[in-house]
């Protein structure tokens, strides 16, 4: 999916207008469908929006599309930027430029700071903890409050636009939080694979990797149970030296595993790429975390219908045709990195502080009811590694305190989606609360396939969830033009 042109002649990152054209053409040959150009911008903001002693600012990126906004009052697409370089999720949210043109929509795309080129504090932004301390979902949804005001207060005609919030993930937690936070800025919101409850008391911390499970165990025979069985079986090759270097040369592993504690790390990496292929197991080739085939945990399940009598050798000879499909399924790889599981566009070290303060997501195995090692969930233990990472201890609490829990009722406007195999909708809103805060279930959805452009292989049911979300703006926008 291409929706951004900062690209010249020779491939490289730039600003610019030169070979436009071109690259247009050699997309629409490509792709089937032409590359619509948005303009990139920067806005000041203020470090901190909530005290007056840092009163330093800094240039955020947001993206802008007003092919399709001719009317005065049009509404306003808003996508609140997730964890990462805001041009990816542009890129991955096709459904916001497909409905551009009914709804007579401008586009913005707004990055999240501390990402992408956003940083407060420049190359600093991440020296430590003092730096960081201004990475908080409050001070980034304030951020897409003010440049709201500010879009509509600069542009001619976008005085009275309606604004509605859209997002993925941690994006659509922002979007409903937005909407919570600012309905005086957002007239509603499309929250997609937002885990507004995967927090401690709320949701049950076994959840997560039980979807992750049964995805694997209705996609093929055995492929669950395998992978089960495939922990032990690594504990036993692993004992050895020469264990240890056929799992590095079978896995062709870039950095080989040396010693036998070099194994749980091992583990922790095919752990999470189980996880990212459960999240993004859509019906047709995409790239969005790494290039895969058309439903891949179906192909990598193929790699796994042994019976009990297969040794460990041959059981992790599978295991490793399995990784391959998520690591390599173009045949470009020349080793493994277990280092990196997913692409690069995604901030992983400002996610990870934003985890060790506010976002406290507890996550918990049994290795009965899910197909991974028993792990419970230890508050303390991980409060000690944010400590030691970052100097600083996470609130436990602090999300249900600022943002409701599940005590959001008196709220409108706000459409929950979810997907079917998304391990992350354990922790969404997946039933009505209210007429207005209403829950899209897609049974054959993974993370957020709603917000991804259209395809020849998508499911009913998600081509029904858009046609809906579809319906649910015109009214918002509707009500809005109708409020004195």
């Amino acid at each position: 999916d291409i929706g951004v042109v900062t690209i010249n002649k020779h491939g490289h990152r730039r600003e610019g207008w030169q070979s436009l054209p071109v690259f247009r053409q050699l997309c629409a040959c490509i792709y089937g469908y032409m590359v619509t150009l948005q303009l990139t911008h920067f806005h000041l903001f203020q470090i901190d929006h909530f005290g007056f002693l840092e009163d330093g600012v800094f240039k955020q990126r947001y993206l802008v599309n007003d092919k399709h906004w001719h009317q005065k009052g049009g509404p306003i697409l808003f996508y609140t930027g997730n964890e990462g370089d805001i041009t990816w999720f542009c890129n991955n949210t096709g459904f916001m430029w497909e409905i551009a043109e009914e709804l007579g929509a401008m586009l913005v795309f707004a990055e999240h700071r501390y990402y992408g080129e956003s940083l407060p504090f420049g190359k600093e932004s991440y020296s430590d903890s003092k730096h960081l301390n201004y990475l908080t979902s409050e001070q980034a949804l304030a951020d897409f409050a003010v440049l709201i005001q500010e879009l509509k207060n600069s542009r001619a005609g976008a005085q009275l636009s309606p604004v509605i919030a859209v997002g993925g993930s941690y994006g659509g937690m922002l979007s409903a939080w937005m909407r919570m936070k600012y309905p005086n800025i957002v007239v509603g919101a499309l929250a997609a694979s937002a885990p507004i409850w995967q927090f401690p008391g709320m949701v049950p911390c076994g959840d997560f990797y039980k979807i992750v499970t049964q995805d694997f165990a209705s996609s093929g025979f055995n492929c669950d149970v395998n992978i089960r069985r495939s922990w032990k079986a690594i504990d036993n090759v692993s004992s050895t030296g020469r264990g240890l270097q056929w799992l590095s040369d079978e896995f062709s592993l870039c950095t080989p595993l040396k010693k036998r504690n070099d194994a749980v790390g091992f583990k922790a990496w095919l752990q999470e790429t189980w996880v990212n292929l459960a999240m993004v197991d859509y019906p047709y080739e995409a790239s969005f975390l790494q290039p895969l085939p058309r439903w891949p945990i179906q192909v990598v399940c193929k790699y796994l219908g042994f019976n009990a009598s297969v040794s460990d050798y041959q059981l992790l000879h599978g295991i490793s045709q399995a990784a391959k499909v998520y690591y390599n399924y173009t045949g470009s790889a020349s080793c493994l990195n277990t280092s990196q599981t997913a692409t690069g566009s995604l901030g992983f070290l400002g996610w990870y502080y934003q985890a060790c303060t506010e976002m406290v997501m507890p996550m918990c195995t049994d290795g009965v009811q899910d197909m991974f090692e028993p792990q419970e969930w230890n508050f303390q233990a991980f409060s000690d590694e944010c400590h030691t990472l970052f100097g600083i201890r996470p609130r436990a609490d602090w999300a249900r305190t600022v943002y409701g829990g599940k005590d959001i009722a008196a709220h409108s406007n706000i459409i929950f989606s979810n997907g079917g195999l998304d391990p992350w909708s354990g922790g969404g809103v997946t039933h009505n609360i209210t007429d207005s805060l209403v829950a899209i279930v897609i049974p054959d959805g993974a993370h957020h396939l709603d917000l991804r452009y259209n395809n020849d292989y998508d499911p009913p049911s998600v081509r029904a969830a858009r046609a809906l979300e579809v319906k649910y703006f015109k009214e918002w926008i509707l009500q809005a033009k109708k409020a004195p």
